[in-house]
């Protein structure tokens, strides 16, 4: 499969094996055309391409990944959940623009600049309910910390319920796929 950078690669899907029309037993190189069909029919508008690359910071290395939607995962090496939301392989490709955006943006930011996170395009993957959560904590000033209890009546507010669990809050903020710009660390347990 082409991308839209002129590089090959391959992409992984899922598909219910009563889609699968090749002969049993034949070697999925030998069906490609095939299988492409049955992919196409799940790929439309929602698997994407993804690359990564790596970058230095005082924090330790960081792993960026991104696909033609944006900025999809940022994390620091060893954290828990470490590339949990990207389906598929991931390619190196160092020279992406978005990269280049995320880097000079994280440059600024350990430089004790604060950066908006509306400067990078981001398209973290997740259900409805977390990436809500995680569009809420882009909202969440610099120098300032809020609970998960507070999160959560916001989000309660934000769709018409009376309230909604800190602890579900909580997971969602835990699964935060782009650590910093997302500032899932300006969440605390409880004042």
């Amino acid at each position: 499969v082409q991308d839209g950078y002129g590089d090959v690669a391959v992409r992984v899907f899922f598909f219910r094996e009563r889609d699968h029309r090749c002969t049993p037993g034949k070697p999925q190189i030998e069906c490609a055309a095939e299988h492409k069909k049955i992919y196409d029919k799940y790929d439309k508008g929602g698997a994407a391409m993804y690359y990564s690359t790596t970058c230095p910071s005082p924090i330790g290395t960081l792993t960026l990944a991104g696909s033609e939607n944006g900025l999809a995962g940022l994390w620091i090496e060893g954290q828990k959940y470490f590339g949990h939301s990207i389906s598929g392989e991931m390619i190196r490709k160092d020279n992406l623009e978005i990269f280049k955006t995320a880097r000079d943006w994280l440059d600024r930011y350990f430089d004790g600049r604060r950066p908006s996170v509306k400067e990078l395009p981001i398209s973290p993957a997740g259900s409805g309910f977390r990436r809500d959560v995680w569009d809420l904590l882009c909202g969440i000033p610099y120098g300032t910390v809020t609970t998960y209890g507070a999160v959560a009546r916001k989000l309660a507010v934000q769709m018409g319920r009376k309230s909604m669990s800190g602890q579900a809050v909580g997971g969602a903020v835990g699964h935060n796929p782009i650590s910093i710009l997302i500032p899932c660390h300006r969440v605390v347990g409880a004042d």
